[in-house]
């Protein structure tokens, strides 16, 4: 599939500091990328630099494979976007603050429309922005983003601040537009929940660096299953078992085993019964994705 973002060795330093380090970030027609990290990794700054909002230290974007600085005002014409937080005249009705963007756009009076239509705010569209709910406001910032149905509609924390059923809305307002509008979406968020709910690709970047980019289905392969064997005797039964090959390490009264076989589980098993030790319990465990993110990254998955 054709990129439709590709970053280059994307850097951007402040003082000595680098908040984004040689970043490598890759959308393909047609995702939903999920773009994840802890508070304060590069986020923003990474996606600021792809809308030309600021200026790499180092590096390049492409979009639409094209040179993002030979084609600015190209690109920026199919490109909608939502950095941080909705810009809005908070004296106007949603309506009005729509038509000011639909002039600086130069589209139809159909697309305010839809656009209203598809964030469910037609029937508060005459409604001053400054009585709007934050649920609202976001949804207003998304529809400014989507009135010219760009190819790339890029999202910076969309969901930040609302409700469960706000997040609710929006999460399925993404889901739909690659398929309803042919949009590409590059979407981050630190809430590795929602991210899982929505993506197709993702990638990880933690203190500035991409640590993981591919497939959701790439990101949950790298769960291994773990086996989990308590015995009467875990000492005994740890040398036992290195004696036999089989490596372990002791947790929380069991014996932790990584990697293992179907017929080294049996080996194991048989090994501790023909010694009379008694086995108690053997038990696979599969990390969940927040247990992925802990292990990329080394924070929490929700900051």
């Amino acid at each position: 599939m054709d990129q439709i973002v590709a970053t280059y060795n994307l850097s951007k330093r402040y003082g000595n500091t680098y908040r984004v380090k040689d970043v490598n970030l890759s959308v393909c027609e047609g995702d939903i990328y999920g773009f994840l990290g802890p508070n304060g990794a590069g986020k923003s700054t990474t996606l600021k630099m792809i809308l030309g909002l600021s200026r790499p230290t180092d590096g390049k974007v492409t979009v639409f494979q094209k040179d993002f600085e030979a084609n600015r005002r190209l690109i920026l014409s199919q490109t909608g976007s939502l950095i941080e937080s909705p810009s809005y005249y908070g004296h106007l009705t949603g309506l009005e603050n729509m038509r000011v963007i639909q002039k600086l756009r130069d589209v139809p009076d159909k697309n305010v429309t839809e656009a209203l239509k598809i964030v469910r705010l037609e029937n508060q569209k005459n409604k001053k922005v400054g009585q709007y709910s934050l649920g609202m406001k976001q949804r207003l910032g998304i529809a400014m983003a989507i009135l010219s149905f760009p190819k790339l509609l890029i999202l910076d924390e969309p969901t930040n601040g609302l409700d469960p059923a706000g997040i609710g809305e929006i999460r399925e307002l993404i889901k739909s537009l690659p398929q309803r509008y042919d949009m590409t979406v590059l979407i981050s968020s630190h809430l590795l929940s929602e991210i899982e709910q929505m993506a197709t690709s993702v990638g990880i970047i933690n203190d500035g660096r991409m640590v993981f980019q591919g497939s959701m289905d790439e990101l949950k392969n790298k769960s291994r299953p773990t086996i989990v064997l308590k015995t009467k005797n875990n000492k005994l039964s740890q040398k036992l078992l290195l004696s036999k090959g089989l490596a372990c390490e002791e947790h929380d009264d069991s014996l932790v085993f990584e990697n293992l076989t179907d017929e080294q589980v049996i080996q194991a098993n048989r090994s501790l019964v023909e010694a009379n030790i008694d086995v108690l319990r053997i038990e696979e465990n599969n990390k969940n994705l927040e247990s992925i993110f802990l292990d990329i990254t080394g924070k929490e998955s929700s900051l």
